[in-house]
C-alpha cells in the first residue's frame, strides 16, 4: 500500500490547505511536460491518486481508517515498511 501522506510529504495532521499546497508542489515538480526523467509519469499519477484520497473527506476517513487497522491488525509488516522508509529517508 502507498503512503498517500509519504508520497505528498505531509503529515496525517495536514489541514486540506497544506494538502492542496503540497500537491501543487509535487505535481510541478513532476509534471512530464516539466519534468523528463523516466519515472516522472508514474511520480506524478502517484501524486494525483494521493491528492484525490486525501482532498476527499469521506475519502480520506476511509483511508486513515485502513491505515489504522493495518497497523493494529497486522503491525511487524506495517513496522518493516515504516522503518525502511525511515532508513532510505535518513540517508538522502
Amino acid at each position: 500500500m502507498h503512503d498517500n501522506y509519504q508520497i505528498l510529504g505531509i503529515s496525517p495532521s495536514a489541514t486540506t490547505d497544506l494538502i492542496k499546497a503540497a500537491y501543487r508542489k509535487k505535481a510541478a515538480q513532476y509534471h512530464p511536460d516539466k519534468n523528463q526523467s523516466p519515472d516522472a509519469p508514474t511520480r506524478f499519477r502517484e501524486a494525483q491518486e494521493a491528492y484525490e484520497v486525501l482532498s476527499d473527506a469521506a475519502r480520506r476517513k476511509a483511508y486513515d481508517d485502513y491505515r489504522q487497522r493495518s497497523l493494529i491488525e497486522d503491525p511487524l509488516p506495517v513496522a518493516w515498511d515504516m522503518s525502511g522508509k525511515y532508513i532510505q529517508e535518513a540517508l538522502k
